[in-house]
């Protein structure tokens, strides 16, 4: 191979590392990511109107920031289209309280809370007792660290 193949190859190979963590990166940014799907496939919207986990129906998904997620109904899915950000989960649905101590954890369904029109899930009940014990610190705390860790 010639100096200039070589170049090429090695700028190539380059350029798929950084494909392969981008995409890695932004699925990352959301917890219970199975095969694409995140939150593991519960729908987002229905925490606010419902105000408890409902399992997504594959039927009614939208894709967003890399991922899929999957809605109760057609309705869902349109009113998280029209202000994504305003349904989807803080800190990519990872643990609220994992993400205000500087890691990244699993959440559950059932611990979920939502706060000042956001929804916050934890990584357990337990955990959410804690989390509920002091959220506006906790938010804070995990909002400065949010960067860092996603």
């Amino acid at each position: 191979m010639n100096r200039r193949a070589f170049v090429f190859t090695l700028a190539l190979s380059a350029a798929a590392l950084a494909m392969t963590t981008l995409n890695s990166a932004q699925a990352r940014a959301f917890t219970g990511t199975t095969k694409g799907v995140a939150i593991n496939g519960y729908d987002p919207v229905a925490y606010f109107t419902e105000g408890k986990p409902v399992k997504g129906n594959a039927s009614f998904s939208a894709d967003w920031e890399g991922v899929k997620l999957h809605f109760a109904s057609a309705a869902n899915r349109d009113t998280f289209l029209s202000n994504p950000t305003k349904y989807a989960p803080k800190y990519g649905g990872h643990c609220a309280f994992a993400a205000a101590k500087g890691y990244i954890a699993k959440t559950v369904p059932e611990a979920f809370s939502i706060v000042d029109g956001r929804l916050y899930l934890n990584f357990s009940l337990g955990v959410k007792k804690q989390w509920d014990g002091n959220r506006t610190e906790f938010i804070k705390s995990a909002d400065k660290n949010w960067p860092e860790i996603k």
